[in-house]
């Protein structure tokens, strides 16, 4: 149980792709005990991933799947020190584009994934009188953009989660933030631009061309960068950070 205690652990959602793939592996790195709860396997692109991950299949969409993944976790590792609720999903649509059936589909799989895995591992983090909450939200918990009603709304929610949580825990030494990334080159991105290719016949690299140009810095930013700003929440270093959005933009929301 000693050894159990003393090294850190941290829980990923969506951990397989992407934003976090890149936490995964980091943490993994820094020593930290990763479980990753992902529907699909994880699927490093260089390397081999750390043996110090574990990936517990879930879909958070599913209340009860995510309950009996964190049991699993806590019946492993009773201390979880960090908590980073990423899974999610895109939708390009508008309100009226927007079908019940997507809107609920992007609530189970965005909002509820993340109340889910916070209610998880907030009794854990209660008993041990201390943790780090971490929820990927977006620049669209700042600002709008077109064709984004369903994503934008539910990156909003989870802003909105950060911080009335980081209220109500702050008694017991628990911070809660929300990520804000801006276009980050992940395989969601490549997804939603090969579909816009796909329906307007545009040249790619055109199309990616543009993508960076729309950010003050011109590039896009990477899935590690989200990571760094990850870990830092996560650490002794950011003990006076709670109810925080932390912006990783390249600029794209102070225009």
């Amino acid at each position: 149980m000693t050894e159990q205690l003393q090294q850190k652990v941290c829980i990923v959602t969506g951990g397989s792709f992407g934003i976090g793939s890149a936490i995964c592996q980091l943490f993994a790195n820094k020593g930290y005990r990763v479980f990753n709860l992902d529907l699909h396997a994880p699927t490093p692109i260089l390397g081999e991933q750390s043996s110090n991950i574990q990936w517990l299949q879930c879909d958070v969409s599913q209340i009860n799947q995510v309950q009996n993944a964190m049991q699993n976790v806590l019946a492993l590792s009773p201390k979880v020190d960090c908590l980073i609720s990423n899974a999610g999903v895109h939708l390009s649509a508008n309100i009226e584009q927007t079908s019940e059936a997507d809107l609920d589909r992007m609530f189970a799989i965005n909002v509820k994934g993340a109340y889910g895995a916070i209610q998880g591992v907030l009794p854990s983090m209660v008993k041990h009188q201390g943790g780090s909450i971490i929820l990927m939200a977006s620049d669209q918990a700042l600002i709008a953009k077109h064709n984004s009603f369903a994503y934008n709304l539910t990156k909003s929610a989870l802003a909105s989660m950060a911080k009335t949580t980081a209220l109500d825990y702050a008694m017991y030494n628990i911070r809660a933030n929300a990520v804000c990334p801006g276009t980050i080159e992940t395989p969601l991105y490549h997804t939603a631009i090969d579909k816009y290719l796909a329906q307007s016949g545009r040249d790619a690299q055109e199309v990616h061309a543009e993508e960076a140009a729309l950010q003050p810095l011109g590039r896009l930013g990477q899935p590690d960068e989200v990571a760094q700003l990850c870990y830092f929440l996560a650490s002794e270093n950011a003990q006076f950070i709670t109810g925080s959005l932390q912006v990783i933009d390249g600029g794209y929301t102070a225009q």
